[in-house]
């Protein structure tokens, strides 16, 4: 392959498409699986049973498929997909999955991922979500789709973060984000609401007030949680726009466990 630098060390058994480049010094399984128009830098190792998808920019001294940081892990063959149109930075670890879970560790489209992120085993991390650098998950983490998290965030194993939702510098995350929410601290706490980010995904003013009045039940109201909950559901009938966005906050607060909580 012309796109391969003389350098580089692909096992034959490694499935790359013809327009994939790769820099010189990058090692490739012989498991590992790569689709059109993605560019592979220098210094980087892809092993494991790695999938990734299309038109992604993958930068100098990443390793990516290694094997988890789990020490039950016993050499079963767990996995690593990455979508399309990704871009990972310089230094990220992106581990395959553990057999304690479903097996994968998932990235899906259009994110933007800075140095020295670590994806832990498990991790499932959805669409248009914004890494900086140093962002460090760890085991069975699942992320929605647009979440930012600011530089040096640290989010416990288990913990889920809801679409929308973002954190600040430094933050450290014990509970469930649930969506929509900005946070801030060690341990985080909930701020605001990502009204800015909204804004500029296009969405309504009257949409965004919605959001204010899911917010103010969530957290301005001293409300107990199942209370909280009754008064969102109620807004779907008496705001018909903030339909989908109660679905999806409610949805998301169903799945939180007593143990973990969401951040306050």
């Amino acid at each position: 392959m012309s796109n391969v630098h003389p350098t580089a060390i692909v096992s034959p058994g490694a499935e790359l498409d013809s327009s994939v480049t790769v820099g010189p010094y990058t090692v490739i399984g012989p498991h590992v699986r790569i689709g059109a128009g993605t560019t592979v830098g220098p210094h980087c190792v892809i092993e494991g049973h790695t999938t990734i998808g299309q038109d992604n920019r993958i930068f100098q001294f990443n390793s990516l498929g290694a094997i988890p940081q789990d020490k039950k892990y016993a050499g079963e063959p767990c996995e690593l997909m990455i979508g399309d149109r990704n871009t990972i930075r310089e230094f990220c670890t992106f581990n395959i999955g553990s057999p304690g879970d479903a097996g994968v560790t998932r990235v899906g489209n259009d994110n933007w991922i800075m140095a020295y992120v670590h994806l832990a085993h498990d991790c499932v991390v959805g669409n248009h979500v914004i890494f900086a650098n140093n962002s460090q998950l760890a085991g069975h983490v699942h992320v929605d789709d647009w979440v930012i998290l600011g530089g040096f965030t640290v989010v416990h194993q288990f913990v889920r973060l809801g679409a929308h939702s973002m954190s600040a510098m430094c933050s450290l995350l014990f509970a469930d984000l649930p969506p929509f929410v900005m946070c801030q601290g060690q341990p985080a706490a909930a701020r605001s609401m990502n009204f800015e980010g909204l804004r500029r995904r296009g969405w309504t003013p009257e949409r965004i007030s919605g959001i204010k009045a899911i917010h103010k039940a969530l957290y301005r109201d001293d409300l107990a949680l199942e209370q909280a909950k009754e008064r969102i559901a109620l807004m779907a009938a008496e705001r018909p726009e903030t339909a989908p966005d109660v679905a999806m906050m409610n949805t998301f607060l169903a799945g939180v466990s007593a143990q973990r909580g969401i951040v306050r």
